[in-house]
């Protein structure tokens, strides 16, 4: 397969992503249409360390799951924080940070 191919889904991949976030008005949807992102960017970081045979790539795309590892735990919470209090996950219906 060649790195045009990867290149490709990983766009796919992050176009779907973003209309997700920009679209559904969910939280937990919203945090999936993250991840597709974030899924795209270390599916390119891996195309172009594949391509040019290094672990630059390999170290950035290791670094992005962790990053998103620890973007779920802390918003999963807030999430599960704010539906506790206000039993909605709407991003509409979320606005403790404007007072």
């Amino acid at each position: 397969m060649s790195v045009s191919a990867y290149l490709i889904l990983a766009s796919v991949l992050f176009v779907i992503g973003a209309v997700t976030v920009l679209v559904r008005r969910n939280s937990i949807v919203v945090f999936m249409g993250i991840e597709l992102m974030l899924n795209a960017a270390n599916l390119t970081f891996l195309a172009f360390s594949r391509m040019w045979g290094d672990f630059d790539g390999q170290l950035a795309a290791f670094f992005v799951m962790v990053v998103a590892a620890a973007e779920v735990v802390v918003g999963l919470a807030i999430i599960v924080s704010l539906f506790r209090t206000r039993r909605t996950v709407s991003v509409d219906d979320e606005n403790l940070l404007r007072h």
